[in-house]
Parts: C-alpha cells; structure tokens; sequence
C-alpha cells in the first residue's frame, strides 16, 4: 500500500520545516517547493522530492498556474500552504485545486476577514474583545481628525491591515508628523490603520485548530520571552503556559470569524492596567510552530487528519512551561541588537532547550540554512526582508 502524499509549500520558512517534520514522522510522503534552490527545508530527511516554483510575490498569475499543474499531475491528499504570499492566492481559487486536492482553509471571504486586521478588530469590538483604540481610516479627512482630535493621546501606531512579522509597523509620536508617515506606510503596504501605543508587560498567543462547525479541537498558548526586533515582532525564545482566560476570549473571535483550520490570535498584555489587548489574528500555521508539537499538540498531522478524514479528537491539553528558540538567525539577531549586551550574554549562551530548526535526529536543516545564507549573503532585497527595524526606530 502507497503512503499518503502531501506538498508543503514555502519550505525555506521554520513552520514549513516543522510541518515537514511532523508529516514525515507520521509516516507521510512529504514534498515540498521554494522559490529557491536553497531552502532550508528541503534539507531535511522528511522532504522526499524539492521543487521551485514561480514567485507568488513577483508572478501571482505564474504560480497559481504552476499550482494548478502541480495538483493536476499529481496525487497530493493535501496541500499546506504556510506564508500569506502562498495562502491567499491558493485559498482565492480554492474551489478549482480541490478538484484535485485538499487544500485545508477556510474560504477565501473568512480567509480575508481574518486577514484584515481592520475587519477583525471591528468584529472583536462588537464582540466585547479588549482592543487598542484604534481609528480606521478612509482617507485623509480621517487621518485629519486623528491628528486635531482632542482625544488623541500620541505616541500612536501606523499599522497596515495586512501584513505580518511587524512590517510596515510605525510609532508616531506627536501629530506634527502622523500624515507624512501614514502616507509613507499606505504608499508601501495599502490600507492601515492608527492605534493607541500599547506599553509593553507580555505578549501572549493563542494557537488553534478549529474544524468544519467552526468548533475548537487543538489549542497551546505560548509567552514570548524574546522577540526579534526586541520592541515587538517574532518569537525567538518562548514558552507554553497556560492561561483559560484568553483560550475563551481566543475561542470566542474565531468562532465569530466562523474560522476552520488553523489560526493564531495574538494578545498584548498593557503595562498600564495589565488587560490583554487583542493585537491580530495570523490565519495560517505560526512562525512558533515547533513548540506547539513539542508540546504536544501537533498540529500539522491533527489538520492533515481533520481535512483527509473529517473529523479529529480534540487535544486541549498540553505541557506547561516547554520552551523553544529560534536561534537560526533570530536569537542572535535579537542578542545583536538588544540594548545592554553584556548582561544579556549570561541568557543568551544557554543551549540547553529545544531548537525551530537545529536537531540531531535531523541535522540537514541547519545545514540548509547556512547554505541557504552563503546564498544570499549579497542579496539586499533578502537582507532587507531579515534585518527588521522596531517600531520605535522607522
């Protein structure tokens, strides 16, 4: 009898590499594709065959083409796309892939109302959801109003609406120069939004699989306890905890979202009166991927089994206080550009703790991924993808 076949998309990404992992562990034939040679995922054992395929950012017509190919020459049960470059443009014309193949996400409306960080904050503040304040603007008469408004305490974010890993991210701190900014940040990411500053005491996620009824079966909750840029972007070290409060609160978003699949909310504890402020929701597989498996929900393999059986038993349970670091390049990005560095050094050469990419079961990875730096050692655009700036210094 043949194995189960999958294609895992974005495989230079550490979700991807996770899904590879946990697929392949399962006894499931894993391919997967890049729009590079030299993604750190194919080097896994887990990864069967590799292929490139057109850029989705620079091509979106090319690449559903090729995708439309791909499902069509072969027997993928399920496909897993895992960046937004790759889930909207499959999600768009889901109905035509799933002649072929499971492609196993929400529709394209629900996919873009989680999406949109405008239309999900509208639906959690009439859910009753703690959120920033938050002005939604339609134009300049709008941005006019948020800069002479009595009302408005400054510093203030810019936030595009879409978008993910704190890009387009800007603090503006006083009205004299809220518009040229905002108009720097719609001009390079669309549509955003302003909202009140939140002083930072945590940040939290809730991480779910919800199935078909829009009903929870897996959830972990992880605290970042470093993140790359240090004033607000990726985890590159956290931990799971358990917190019933905001698993309700997450619960209860999705299911007003009528979500299916996978999702991660994400919560901002205020230093000021400490409530956790909803900030986003991700409606894809998570950058800290890993450490929910590690916990013991593995996701990936739970979804492959809720989209090809149609039905999974629920695991809302995990272990506490499990940790895991992104060390390749995050953590050391993190060390090299938090303020205070000797003090951090003691924290910093910690090894003892699970790893996104570094494995002795499965070394090939970590070598990818130096292959895949020496690649792009003089790639600008790529640099400027990884080297992020905090909001605090746009």
């Amino acid at each position: 009898m043949s194995k189960a076949k999958v294609f895992v998309f974005d495989a230079q990404m550490r979700n991807s590499l996770a899904i590879i992992r946990s697929l392949g562990r399962r006894g499931l034939e894993v391919d997967a594709g890049e729009e590079t040679r030299f993604a750190t995922g194919f080097f896994s054992k887990y990864c069967k065959h590799c292929t490139v395929y057109p850029s989705p950012a620079k091509s979106q017509d090319a690449f559903v083409a090729w995708t439309r190919d791909l499902v069509k020459r072969n027997d993928y049960e399920v496909i897993f796309p895992v960046t937004d470059a790759t889930v909207i443009p499959i999600v768009k014309h889901k109905t035509e892939f799933s002649k072929y193949t499971i492609v196993p996400f929400a529709d394209y409306p629900t996919l873009l109302n989680a999406s949109d960080k405008g239309q999900t904050l509208k639906i959690a503040m009439e859910n009753g959801i703690p959120c920033p304040k938050t002005y939604f603007i339609n134009g300049l008469t709008d941005l006019e109003e948020v800069k002479s408004g009595g009302e408005t305490e400054f510093p203030v974010v810019i936030k595009p609406r879409i978008g993910f890993g704190s890009r387009g991210v800007v603090l503006c701190e006083s009205a004299g120069d809220l518009v040229s900014k905002y108009k720097r940040v719609y001009a390079k990411h669309g549509a955003s939004l302003v909202q009140e500053y939140i002083p930072l005491r945590d940040e939290i996620g809730v991480y779910a699989l919800f199935n078909f009824d829009s009903e929870p079966m897996a959830v972990t909750v992880q605290r970042r306890i470093r993140s790359y840029p240090v004033s607000g972007g990726p985890s590159t070290l956290r931990e799971t905890i358990k917190n019933e409060d905001l698993v309700e609160t997450a619960f209860e978003l999705l299911k007003a979202l009528k979500w299916q699949g996978v999702a991660m909310v994400e919560f901002r504890v205020d230093a000021r009166d400490g409530t956790a402020k909803l900030m986003e929701v991700n409606p894809r597989f998570w950058g800290s991927l890993q450490l929910s498996i590690l916990s013991g929900a593995d996701f990936p393999y739970l979804l492959y089994k809720l989209a090809s059986e149609g039905g999974v038993e629920p695991v809302l349970d995990y272990k506490e206080g499990v940790r895991c670091r992104w060390l390749l390049p995050g953590d050391i990005l993190w060390f090299l550009s938090a303020q205070n560095k000797l003090s951090n050094l003691k924290q910093f050469l910690k090894f003892k703790t699970n790893y996104d990419i570094l494995s002795l079961e499965d070394p090939g990875p970590a070598f990818g991924f130096l292959v895949a730096t020496a690649r792009y050692l003089f790639d600008r655009e790529m640099w400027r993808f990884v080297i992020k700036k905090g909001i605090k210094n746009e």
